[in-house]
């Protein structure tokens, strides 16, 4: 298994943190590859700019200023998002990660003479995962129809391998959690990341797990 995990927060020490590590943890544990992409600690640069507008569709040459998100992202066949719920959508460094890093000839094929639509193109991608902090509750996030996870779920999904394995978990109200619905949540990250490495993978972290002496 070999998992990006993209992680969006200006806090390092915020809750979407403790979610990533649990995260990080537990492919760890299952034995695999591990590539995180914290954004804010990389200083990303989410704009896509006027040159790079231009030559959007100039392939493969339009991957040069983002090269090595590019390579993390064809390398990896789990992809995992963390980050906070802002406005009902994406952070804005989330965002702009995937204006361009979800380029054309990268995330997916351009209509041609053949194909009148665009085409998948992270079929390699058999597991994504969705981990998220939202200050509104769950049903004002369905009813404004939760537009991040839908951009994640079924935008980046349609893009990725046909019967994948999904997960998703979201920590609602969390201007007014608590230690113990914190507690919960990352209880409930670990459960969802035990689904998606799957069964046999999660075994065997299990079973590699230390003993504790009596």
């Amino acid at each position: 298994m070999r998992a990006l995990v993209v992680y969006c927060h200006p806090r390092p020490d915020s809750f979407n943190a403790a979610v990533r590590d649990v995260v990080v943890s537990k492919l760890e544990a299952a034995g695999a590859e591990v590539r995180v992409s914290d954004l804010y600690a990389k200083g990303f640069q989410p704009v896509l700019t006027a040159p790079e507008w231009h030559g959007y569709l100039d392939c493969p040459t339009n991957t040069a200023c983002v090269a090595s998100e590019v390579a993390d992202l064809r390398w990896c066949d789990t992809l995992i998002f963390v980050y906070p719920t802002w406005w009902y959508g994406l952070p804005a460094m989330l965002k702009g990660w995937l204006d361009r890093v979800m380029l054309p000839d990268v995330a997916f094929h351009m209509p041609d003479a053949q194909n009148r639509t665009i085409r998948p193109g992270l079929r390699h991608i058999t597991r994504l995962g969705i981990f998220t902090t939202c200050g509104a509750s769950r049903w004002l996030t369905a009813l404004i129809g939760a537009p991040g996870k839908r951009t994640l779920m079924r935008g980046v999904g349609y893009l990725c391998k046909p019967g994948k394995r999904v997960a998703f978990a979201a920590h609602y109200l969390m201007d007014a959690s608590t230690p113990e619905s914190r507690a919960r949540h990352l209880a409930r990250v670990a459960q969802r990341m035990d689904h998606l490495i799957g069964p046999a993978a999660a075994r065997r972290a299990t079973a590699a797990q230390p003993v504790a002496a009596e």
